[in-house]
């Protein structure tokens, strides 16, 4: 991804493709929450989130289902990347779950919508252009952090 990311050796790599997979099933999910503001659907996926934040998007339930049955019948070369960038994207996807239910439970419908629209569109192009905004953002900081540390 980056020479910075290659400079640290202690990193955990994942098959880039899940994360794709699972973007596109966390589309599917926000899109379902946005048609029907269904808080109980932005629940489920912010535990989600919060499973990909804290341990690792490898360990999310849509991770299971990619390993299980998707995988086995995908053909070439697993490409590996760093855990860390689509694990801070799925911090960021965690944030806006959480603002999405607090606007919800206060009844601030623009905030659940900006919210979930917010996550829905990074979710959207990471599965359908394998653009993963939360990575990208995730780069950016560290490249800022190093030239200024």
């Amino acid at each position: 991804m980056s020479n910075i990311l290659e400079q640290k050796t202690n990193s955990v790599s994942i098959d880039s493709r899940g994360p794709r997979f699972s973007a596109g099933l966390t589309t599917i999910v926000l899109a379902s929450a946005l048609v029907t503001s269904q808080i109980w659907i932005v629940i489920v996926q912010a535990i989600i989130f919060a499973i990909g934040a804290t341990k690792g998007p490898q360990f999310t339930p849509y991770a299971v289902i990619f390993k299980k049955f998707i995988k086995p019948r995908l053909n070439g070369k697993v490409i590996l990347e760093d855990v860390r960038p689509p694990k801070f994207a799925q911090s960021i996807g965690l944030l806006f779950a959480l603002a999405a239910i607090a606007g919800s439970i206060t009844g601030i419908a623009p905030l659940f919508t900006v919210a979930i629209s917010f996550a829905l569109a990074a979710a959207f192009l990471n599965a359908a252009f394998s653009f993963c905004l939360g990575c990208e953002l995730y780069l950016i900081i560290l490249r800022v952090r190093f030239s200024h540390g």
